[in-house]
């Protein structure tokens, strides 16, 4: 890395840098030199020139979040993590279906619990994790201030919050919001960290206790502490202290254990064994172009443009900040690429920080100068103006394809993680209402039994679930022999599914077939219809659901 031309405890905003300026660099664990400035006492108009502009890009992030939430149903994960949230809460009828513990740690699903004392809710499961999407952006501001000034936070957060990527998935009550929430605010201690110099262990305790979290939400944000080792590791200006590295290693490991911990204590020490080897041994699900091919497009083109286009023309200025940064990206982009399992919203935590990167470069747009003549003349309001207006129009960018995503219509196949199921609520719903009780029914693929089961309260079984355990879910159950358990009377329902027949198109035939061999008929037909593919234009429903009889 370049010598960093930023002081680490100055964040001052300069012209022309977009970030902090002048004075020596603290590195963590050292004495500071220098004397302090004395703050300026804030005044009515500073107060209201600083508080309008986040209040605005907060409640516009809010706009796009909260906007036609429950348009359409649950998907797959939502249903599993919204009813492992009623189990939590106690709600009889969702502790049938949906055991408390499952393949990831329930911080969020405890954290929602609290919100369904009255039963599972649609609206009250997405609200609240929109609301973490709309504090990720308010920490993301406070983290581009910290680094580069003012103007580049609220640039990241206006990116930030009309960013597709970001927007789809915290509308979605997924465990990922909650994960880069704390992630993001792990990330701004560790800022804190390096620039408080010898008198920052707190705060780098407090990104340990943050990550611990992250990792309570989702374990694989564990993967971010890979970017803290090399970042600590390259960077020339920043040294941690021993005693430091240890004392936080403590905090995290301490912290994460919450979750063996429990499993232990409830006697669930085998199902996690179950889970853990089921993850290692999971078969691809994407190729490794996966991320290439869906996640820059839902980032924002212009805010790769924006990150990249900074860290070039600020390059002089390059230092542990963007170290720090880049680091963070980087260590969750190589590790997923390389895994076999891919999730869209697995890349999330790399939201925030390419939206500070970005927010630095338009930030420092409002601080350069023009030339007239031979005299060099300031002209910071013009600038300041052609800044928002650049701003502006990359803003624009991101929040267009983010209401696109919102109001989309239904397509035949569906990418885990992007969204609801349409037509799933309507089936639920149906079976719900004229499923008879102790009556079963078999679907083709789990993510719509889930659905199924989530708002027709009646178990439902997946055709394509592996008889072999290290290739399955072990909270599914597999159906050996579907032939057999039909003469048997086991199953009265046949589901058919486009989703489950465009990802798995053997499956999709093998209920076909399983209809016309047990004389079924359709008694349920979604109203929601797609083609069945770009060749085939003829518009099919998304879900049918056949009363089959044994003889």
């Amino acid at each position: 890395m370049n010598r960093p031309a930023y002081s680490a405890t100055d964040t001052t905003a300069a012209p022309g840098t977009g970030g902090a300026s002048g004075g020596p660099l603290r590195t963590a664990g050292t004495a500071s030199t220098g004397t302090a400035a004395r703050p300026r006492r804030p005044t009515a108009s500073w107060a209201l020139r600083s508080a309008l502009p986040l209040t605005a890009i907060l409640a516009l992030a809010a706009f796009l979040r909260f906007w036609q939430l429950t348009a359409i149903g649950f998907n797959s994960d939502e249903a599993v993590y919204t009813g492992t949230a009623a189990s939590l809460a106690g709600d009889p009828s969702m502790q049938t279906v949906f055991p408390v513990f499952r393949a990831h740690p329930v911080l969020f699903a405890s954290v929602l619990s609290l919100f369904l004392r009255g039963g599972a809710d649609e609206f009250t499961a997405r609200a609240v994790a929109a609301g973490i999407g709309v504090v990720t952006v308010a920490v993301t501001y406070l983290l581009a201030r910290r680094l580069y000034g003012r103007a580049a936070g609220l640039a990241a957060a206006l990116l930030l919050a009309v960013m597709p990527y970001h927007v789809v998935v915290t509308r979605q009550v997924l465990l990922d919001g909650l994960m880069t929430l704390c992630a993001t605010v792990a990330l701004y201690c560790v800022v804190r960290y390096v620039q408080a110099g010898r008198d920052g262990l707190p705060w780098l305790l407090g990104a340990a206790g943050a990550l611990g979290a992250a990792a309570l939400s989702k374990e694989t944000a564990l993967v971010l502490v890979c970017g803290l080792y090399v970042f600590f590791v390259l960077s020339r200006s920043v040294r941690m202290r021993w005693r430091h590295a240890v004392l936080a290693t403590g905090v995290l490991v301490l912290v994460f254990a919450a979750f063996p911990l429990a499993m232990w204590l409830a006697g669930r020490g085998a199902t996690g064994q179950n889970y853990l080897l089921w993850q290692l041994f999971r078969r691809a699900n994407h190729p490794m172009g996966f991320y290439a091919s869906t996640v820059p497009q839902a980032l924002g083109w212009a805010v790769l443009a924006a990150a990249a286009i900074g860290l070039v023309w600020l390059r002089r200025r390059n230092g542990w900040r963007e170290g720090l940064l880049l680091c963070w990206i980087a260590a969750p982009v190589l590790f997923f690429t390389l895994w076999p399992v891919k999730g869209f919203p697995y890349l999330l935590p790399i939201a925030p920080p390419l939206a500070v990167l970005a927010g630095r470069t338009l930030g420092a747009l409002a601080g350069l100068r023009i030339r007239a003549g031979r005299l060099r003349v300031p002209a910071r309001r013009l600038t300041a103006a052609g800044a928002v207006l650049v701003a502006l129009a990359v803003a624009l960018s991101l929040a267009l394809p983010s209401a696109a995503r919102v109001t989309a219509v239904p397509k035949g196949s569906f990418l885990a993680g992007s969204g609801g199921l349409p037509g799933g609520r309507e089936a639920g719903q149906w079976v719900r209402g004229h499923v008879p009780g102790g009556a079963r029914l078999l679907a083709a693929g789990p993510s719509v039994a889930n659905v199924l089961q989530f708002y027709g309260g009646k178990p439902v079984s997946a055709l394509s679930v592996s008889v072999n355990k290290l290739y399955r879910n072990p909270s599914y159950t597999p159906v050996p022999n579907p032939d057999r358990s039909l003469r048997d009377g086991e199953f009265q329902y046949l589901v058919w599914d486009s989703y489950t027949a465009h990802r798995a198109p053997f499956y999709g035939a093998k209920i076909k077939k399983l209809v016309d061999k047990y004389h079924g008929s359709a008694v349920y037909t979604s109203a929601v219809r797609v083609p069945v593919s770009a060749t085939d234009p003829t518009p099919t429903p998304v879900i049918v659901i056949y009363q089959v009889r044994a003889s």
